[in-house]
């Protein structure tokens, strides 16, 4: 784990910073102040960046690979609720305001390079820059809805409706994600999503 200034791709780096949801709306200004703060860190498939219930929080942003969102119950089962894909963000932001533990965890779908600093230290930095606030608020409701609408989604559709949502609002993934985990997100069986992905 090293700082973006010191990391020896940190010119590489700072342009896929640039192109993050995010923080392309930042001005230069803003984005040499938050650079000293962000770790970068290289995981491994399968890895898990936060645990549910955690209670130390961390913003990231993802420069390569995919994450997903899952929460489980006390039985082990549980339920991908989103992918997060590179240039896009994940954050247990609500969770913090909200003073409760993550309720769900956060873990690598592939292999995966993440730019990370604790929430506390986020949320200051956003508290000296409202403007970037007011797009960070509005992508964690963004993001908030997504979730909604799968849930909905899983609900409302049958399979291969589910299927042919995700392949409509979800091109670029489609075939990136492990086909154990898009059955698994999509609430069907492996030999099942790949019958419907034939039709």
């Amino acid at each position: 784990m090293s700082l973006v200034a010191t990391h020896p791709e940190s010119a590489h780096l700072r342009a896929q910073l640039k192109e993050n949801v995010v923080l392309k709306h930042m001005a230069p200004t803003a984005m040499a102040e938050l650079e000293p703060l962000l770790s970068v860190v290289d995981c491994h498939k399968g890895e898990c960046l936060i645990r549910q219930g955690a209670l130390a929080m961390e913003q990231y942003f993802l420069l390569d690979g995919i994450l997903k969102r899952v929460v489980a119950n006390q039985q082990g089962k549980a339920m991908i609720l989103r992918f997060t894909d590179s240039g896009a963000m994940e954050t247990s932001y609500a969770a913090w305001r909200l003073d409760t533990p993550v309720p769900y965890s956060i873990m690598t779908v592939t292999k995966a390079r993440v730019a990370k600093l604790p929430l506390p230290q986020w949320v200051a930095f956003l508290d000296r820059h409202l403007d970037l606030k007011q797009i960070f608020e509005f992508e964690v409701m963004h993001l908030m809805s997504e979730i909604m609408a799968h849930t909905i989604t899983l609900h409302l559709l049958d399979a291969p409706g589910r299927v042919h949502r995700f392949m409509r609002k979800h091109p670029e993934l489609t075939d990136r994600v492990p086909q154990k985990e898009l059955a698994s997100y999509l609430n069907l069986s492996a030999e099942t999503l790949s019958r419907l992905r034939k039709d």
